[in-house]
């Protein structure tokens, strides 16, 4: 009995791989193409499970969609700029580069143990120089179409990484990646004006069927659109107009007070010169030591200043006294709102705090609410009331005609509104891509010339952790000549958000060893877009909005052909041991290098993706990988021990006995199960499964006294091939020793035959008063007269009646016969 000795045969089978160049690929347009891709990894150094969900996930899509005849690309590269390297430099002494190169290295090793089928010679590093020129290149373009700009700005700043971070990296008022609380800091940033997409961003979404719908709700979230009317207050005593958006015009009416953002840059010249700057200049203090969290709390006091200015209500005429108040963030709407207080709960909080009047100017109709003595707001719904010419009017209704008037009456128009802000894209640190701009007195802010890209990393740099860029620290970079005149200029010293890498890394995939170009036009036209994109759900505002953002801009460039990135998403579950997400901290962290030197990565992978369908959380099972363990072993078995009847077997095959028929139904049942799961449904767990059904079968078979050769020389080379794309190394060995020269990659896919799915015979259940009796055997096709007919006259069903009266007989063709008695 041959021994599955998974080291020898994993290790055999990825040199072969590797000397043969498998799995590189290039445009076929005699073939249908298919892109596959996982998002690619941070290189930490380490693999965890999380990447061997993902990758085998997409290495089951790319071996399956190659063997179905298309032509597929399927790359893997680095994540490879980012705070990690740069905090090692710091801790440890060790250049960025050296330490991220060394991590990459190590995991190719592991991506490789694994067994995937990349093409390898597509690897791209975003801190390659030949990556992040072209990095620069685009950021150029960009610049040129005016969607790259620079401004002065209060921003998120982490003390303890000493860098900007954008909205998106803020969690519950602390840094994503280190946890330190978030303030604010005034600086002149790089922004990408994403805002410019922010309806064909959500418009999009609506086409976007192969996304899962919980993507596109937090997409559309963060978008935020709003439809409602701009509306001018006019300042007593100030010659400029106060604009506020706001999406309940019929509320207008019940405007009884202004608040603006402390940072509106309207406050200092309102107070200047009047009894109120102290009290607004300490309030301000105050203020820019808060979170943007702490500032929306909805728990907290509501706090505020009054200023000592009145705006005029553009509708009643009436003044409202004007205040500042950390509520109102300068970086939504306009920086200020109008406020409602009888319905709008934060608003009369403040209102009844600033004793503030109330007016309510909807009544809803309800007896519990006294709208004349209100004890907290209530939602506006029902009949206008105090709001002069809409009186008596449905206040829905009343939305577009107020909106009518104030466009009529010259106070206001109607508008939209998005929640989405522009992209901030400086970083005030080292390993990164340095953004190519330069500064020149006479010429202000000039990007380099695109002849003279990349603008390398400088490396004579001091890492201390704090105050400016690392880059700064540089004698060798930040002096430069002006692009445009050639008079003495400085370098930006900021790099980009690493996001910018990944949100066009599919794209130079398509041509990763392009020297003159980012990506050679009709290689990205071939194929692009990915077929079908694979990662994290985390993922789903950050990466994957500016990815489409980049596609659509460089699409209106005509450097793409597609303004979409991604057909179809597939968002995989987390890996957890014992209910909790793993972690060291925890001490339940499973090792991929553990687990594939004991049980090798076929097992890995094989329980990887029998263990729960990919979309959900996959909980570690260590009994389950001895189990997918156990089942190679017998698959292994099975194939040694049947290896001189295959060989024996002919290429067609007759079906003459009733184990024949039950083989071969079992045999093309799994073909098709498979291809239905791995092709499209991706329920990997249960195409496993059906595989397992067929190995089972064979075993019942090959104890049959009369074994057909050329059936099951059938049967056991098409378990190996839909077993391949799940456990390929296994599968490879398998192949060859089953009399085969060829790679079984390389292989077609079986192709499964209806007729063999129907049954000469079913099993049915015989029920009395809905409680199984029996279960039988019968000709398959009886119609439902001549199946209650065949059991009824049997002389088991009569014992079974006995002198009960036969109320009903319900009879259900291929399932089942209810007799019901009294």
């Amino acid at each position: 009995m041959a021994h599955y000795d998974f080291k020898t045969i994993e290790a055999k089978w990825q040199k072969n791989w590797a000397d043969k160049n498998l799995f590189k690929v290039t445009e076929d347009e005699s073939k249908e193409k298919y892109y596959v891709l996982e998002m690619f990894p941070y290189p930490s150094g380490k693999l965890h499970m999380g990447h061997v969900r993902n990758y085998s996930i997409g290495d089951v899509i790319a071996r399956y969609k190659h063997m179905a005849g298309y032509n597929v690309l399927h790359p893997m590269g680095y994540d490879s700029f980012g705070l990690p390297a740069e905090n090692a430099a710091i801790k440890n002494g060790v250049e960025p580069a050296k330490w991220t190169w060394s991590n990459i290295a190590e995991m190719n090793v592991q991506l490789r143990r694994l067994g995937l089928s990349y093409d390898w010679d597509r690897t791209v590093a975003t801190c390659h120089e030949e990556y992040y020129k072209w990095m620069q290149w685009i950021f150029i373009q960009l610049y040129k179409k005016g969607l790259a700009y620079k401004k002065e700005n209060p921003v998120n700043w982490c003390p303890s990484c000493a860098t900007v971070l954008a909205n998106e990296q803020v969690v519950d008022g602390c840094c994503e990646r280190c946890g330190s609380v978030v303030g604010k800091k005034s600086l002149s940033q790089w922004y990408f004006k994403i805002t410019d997409y922010a309806e064909k961003l959500l418009s999009n979404l609506e086409t976007m069927d192969g996304w899962p719908n919980k993507v596109k709700i937090m997409q559309k979230n963060w978008i935020g659109k709003s439809v409602g009317a701009e509306v001018d207050f006019e300042i007593e005593g100030f010659d400029r107009k106060l604009k506020v958006f706001t999406t309940r015009p019929d509320t207008l009416y019940g405007v009884t007070y202004m608040v603006l953002a402390p940072e509106h840059p309207y406050v200092e010249q309102l107070v200047e010169g009047t009894g109120y700057k102290a009290a607004v200049d300490e309030y301000l203090d105050k203020v820019e030591k808060m979170t943007d969290i702490e500032r929306t709390s909805t728990t907290n006091e509501k706090t505020g200043v009054n200023i000592g200015r009145f705006a005029i209500n553009p509708l009643t005429g009436k003044k409202v006294p004007v205040f500042i108040s950390d509520y109102v963030l300068m970086d939504y709407g306009t920086g200020a709102i109008m406020a409602v207080p009888a319905h709008d709960q934060r608003d009369f909080d403040f209102a009844k705090k600033f004793d503030c009047e109330i007016i309510p100017v909807v009544d809803p109709g309800n007896p519990d609410i006294d709208i004349n003595n209100l004890e907290a707001a209530f939602v506006a719904e029902g009949t206008m009331i105090n709001s002069g010419q809409f009186d008596g009017m449905n206040n829905k209704a009343a939305i577009e005609k107020i909106i009518d008037h104030l466009v009529e009456t010259g106070i206001g128009k109607k508008s939209i509104n998005y929640r989405l802000r522009d992209w901030l894209i400086s970083r005030q640190r080292y390993w990164g891509t340095p953004i190519p701009m330069i500064h020149c007195d006479d010429c202000g802010w000039v990007p380099e010339k695109e002849e003279n890209l990349p603008v390398i990393l400088p490396t004579d740099v001091e890492f201390t952790g704090k105050g400016e860029s690392p880059v700064a620290t540089s004698k060798t970079f930040v002096d430069t000549v002006c692009p445009v005149c050639g008079k003495p200029a400085k370098r930006e010293i900021d790099t980009m958000d690493t996001f910018l890498d990944s949100s066009w890394y599919y794209l130079r995939y398509c041509d990763a060893r392009n020297r003159e170009e980012a990506f050679n036009y009709d290689k990205v036209k071939y194929w692009m877009n990915v077929d079908q994109y694979i990662g994290g759900v985390e993922h789903a505002i950050l990466h994957l909005m500016y990815a489409r953002f980049f596609q659509m801009a460089l699409y209106d460039m005509d450097l793409v052909t597609t303004d979409e990135p991604f057909k179809n998403l597939l968002t995989q579950g987390m890996v957890i041991k014992d209910g909790k997400k793993m972690s060291k901290s925890i001490g339940n962290v499973v090792s991929p290098d553990e687990i594939i030197s004991k049980y090798g990565a076929d097992t890995a992978r094989l329980f990887i993706l029998f263990a729960a369908p990919p979309e959900r959380e996959l909980d570690w099972s260590d009994a389950g990988v001895e189990g997918s363990y156990r089942f190679l072993n017998r698959v292994f078995r099975l194939v040694t021990d049947m290896e001189d009847r295959v060989k024996a077997g002919a290429d067609t095959y007759e079906l003459k006995t009733s184990a024949d028929k039950s083989l071969a139904y079992e045999m093309n049942a799994t073909i098709k199960k498979v291809t239905e799961d791995a092709g499209g449904r991706f329920n990997f767990n249960t195409a496993i499964s059906s595989i397992m059904e067929l190995v089972n079968e064979l075993y019942r078979y090959k104890e049959e006294k009369e074994i057909n050769n050329s059936l099951l020389k059938a049967a056991v080379e098409n378990m190996v091939k839909v077993l391949s794309p799940f456990t390929p190394h296994i599968c490879e060995e398998m192949w060859e020793i089953l009399g085969h020269t060829e790679s079984i990659h390389n292989e077609s896919w079986p192709v499964y035959d209806e007729k063999a799915l129907v049954k000469d015979e079913v099993e049915i259940v015989i029920q009395l008063n809905g409680k199984v009796k029996e279960k039988l055997s019968v000709a398959n096709g009886l119609s439902k007269d001549e199946l209650q007919k065949l059991v009824m006259e049997r002389d088991n069903t009569k014992e079974l009646i006995g002198e009960k009266t036969v109320v009903k007989v319900i009879s259900v063709p291929g399932k089942l016969v209810n007799i019901v008695v009294k």
